[in-house]
């Protein structure tokens, strides 16, 4: 199947399944090569509440684990627990049947999450559920049954569905030398924008420091920026590392690693109290040398999501 073809078919399926979610992972590779460590579903509602699930690799050898989280806002405190029978399921797309396991769970504020660490075997899952570098997983709940909450028991009559694309992070490095850094008066300096997989970014420095951080560190942000195409997603989620660079001996650089989540325009991630003032200004750490700080952001993974 291809690419327009296989969205319409996960459209049609959660169609036909009541209180189903479905997601299509493109770029299976990343996740079967443990490039990518875990996939994480947008929101979805059933029964009345709000649920999200999540395929992982690593923690078998040579497996897929695949969890189901409750993330409702009622269900906070120690008196609630919720009964649930659910499906966790992969859709083969060579085979006749999916891969399903059926499960009946308590939810409740011990446990939050329930699942299998090992759904299925990555090899499995290569002559089965991918083709084209793409597999579709998808979560069922076909009974809840609430204790001490106010939850509507009646089924919606269709399902949802996402698409998650996992982007090659090729040539991902950007790098900002900034010259005459003590000349800069303003509390807030940026870099220009640059173009990483589907949108612009950039970066942001505060010499002087930003909230907590304010007089007493140097503060930095990625921000994100516009989209490349005219069709965003909903969320573009990356994990990077911020450094400043050791200019005297090239080796102690300075590293903030980030996992950020950015939902919309203008979305950063970062620390305020990213580098001491007083460990920048010291010479013998190289960070700020002849009067030129030397940032880069590396990314490490990059992923759009969007409902279907």
């Amino acid at each position: 199947m291809g690419v327009t073809s296989l969205e319409e078919t996960v459209k049609y399926l959660a169609k036909k399944r009541n209180n189903s979610h479905f997601m299509l992972v493109d770029g299976m590779s990343q996740l079967m090569t443990e490039k990518v460590k875990m996939c994480t579903s947008l929101d979805f509602h059933a029964f009345g509440l709000k649920w999200r699930f999540n395929i992982r690799s690593g923690v078998e050898e040579d497996y897929l684990s695949f969890y189901l989280h409750i993330i409702d806002e009622k269900c906070s405190g120690s008196k609630w627990e919720v009964n649930c029978t659910y499906k966790l399921g992969i859709v083969s797309q060579t085979a006749a049947t999916d891969i399903i396991m059926p499960f009946e769970m308590d939810f409740d504020s011990d446990r939050t999450s329930w699942g299998e660490s090992e759904i299925i075997s990555i090899e499995s899952l290569r002559k089965a559920c991918v083709v084209n570098d793409k597999a579709v997983f998808y979560a069922e709940i076909t009974g809840v049954k609430p204790r001490s909450l106010k939850v509507s028991s009646i089924p919606r009559t269709n399902g949802t569905a996402e698409r998650l694309t996992l982007i090659e992070t090729n040539n991902n490095r950007f790098s900002w030398k900034v010259t005459r850094f003590s000349s800069i008066n303003s509390q807030v300096h940026m870099s220009y924008e640059f173009t990483f997989g589907p949108r612009r970014w950039y970066l942001q420095m505060y010499p002087k420091g930003c909230g907590e951080g304010k007089g007493n560190s140097f503060s930095l942000f990625l921000h994100a920026s516009d989209f490349v195409s005219n069709v965003p997603a909903k969320v573009t989620k990356a994990t990077f590392i911020l450094r400043v660079l050791d200019q005297h001996m090239r080796k102690q650089h300075y590293e903030y690693d980030a996992d950020g989540v950015f939902d919309g325009k203008e979305d950063a991630w970062g620390s305020q109290t990213f580098l001491a003032l007083e460990k920048l200004h010291n010479p013998s750490n190289g960070l700020l040398l002849n009067d030129k700080i030397h940032i880069v952001i590396e990314f490490l993974t990059l992923s759009t999501q969007d409902y279907l």
